[in-house]
């Protein structure tokens, strides 16, 4: 199991009041709720490994030389003196909680794994490809429908509700979504465009026709095959678009599928059955007021 940890963290920051907090009123309601988030995960699907993958970089450079607008309106207009790179703009009583979430990762044991110059999803898919086995990639970011993969049994786990409720994505899903296989989403996804990632899409392909060319010509390489094929069956609004927007095509797949070859650090995937470090458990949830969600974690590790 591959947790897309800053979807979950958001997620539970705010699905939990920010009324939960610390003994000395800090708001600790994403730590507590990715917490019982991952107890609950555990509880249902009983992983052999579980690991939490992280955005050690939610921009990465590479991908913004590559097209600029990449995430551009979620940067915080006012960095920190000293920074250096772009912050993501954040709600303030969320960052402060983040630094407390990888503390209390390490001290239980659960394998927090990320890579300089790289985001959650390149590890997730690096993951995902030198998996021997089955793979439930937990994620709110639609952009992981791109490792779906029925034969090799890796899906998404998509949260509805809490983490109680998901939508199970197997490739079923989405060609009955979206029109394409788990491996065309990807493409799909840089011709429709996403504003929540500043990706401009290829102007007038939506998401229905980007789906009816992918069908028509197989893949993205296919479809700008044919915009230069006078016979291919290519309306010439469609042909004049594509032309005019193949700079963008170019470079986009790099910048929208994840990295599948990211050097990672050793680590232990293996569910811990005990917490690494007792001691530390101990004064974070003291510390914290870390209580219930802590205890149900635990409890639900050794169970």
């Amino acid at each position: 199991m591959l947790l897309d940890t800053a979807s979950l963290y958001f997620r539970a920051y705010f699905g939990v009041p920010d009324s939960v907090r610390a003994p000395d009123g800090t708001p600790v309601n994403a730590v507590r709720g990715l917490l019982d988030f991952i107890a609950r995960l555990v509880q249902d699907h009983r992983p052999d490994d579980l690991v939490a993958c992280m955005d050690f970089d939610w921009r990465p450079a590479w991908r913004v030389e590559l097209i600029p607008t990449y995430k551009a309106h979620r940067v915080a207009e006012e960095a920190p003196a000293g920074a250096g790179v772009d912050v993501e703009e954040v709600p303030d009583t969320l960052s402060p909680q983040v630094p407390v979430i990888d503390e209390v990762l390490d001290a239980v044991g659960i394998a927090r794994v990320g890579a300089a110059g790289y985001e959650a999803d390149d590890v997730i898919g690096t993951l995902t490809g030198r998996a021997a086995g089955p793979v439930d990639i937990v994620t709110g970011d639609r952009d992981l429908f791109q490792l779906v993969d029925d034969e090799r049994g890796v899906r998404v786990l998509y949260p509805v509700k809490g983490v109680g409720t998901l939508l199970l994505v197997d490739e079923s899903y989405v060609r009955e979504k979206y029109g394409v296989a788990g491996s065309g989403y990807a493409d799909l996804a840089l011709l429709r465009g996403d504003p929540s990632d500043g990706l401009p899409g290829v102007p007038g392909i939506g998401e229905k026709t980007a789906a009816k060319l992918l069908a028509a010509h197989g893949d993205l390489a296919g479809i700008m095959a044919a915009v230069d094929d006078p016979t291919a069956k290519l309306t010439p609004t469609q042909r004049k678009r594509l032309a005019e927007a193949r700079a963008y095509v170019e470079v986009a797949p790099r910048v929208v599928r994840v990295a599948p070859d990211v050097a990672l650090p050793a680590f232990d995937p293996a569910l811990p059955r005990s917490p690494r470090d007792p001691g530390a458990v101990a004064a974070l949830a003291e510390r914290w007021g870390l209580g219930g969600s802590l205890r149900r974690l635990l409890s639900t590790l050794e169970g």
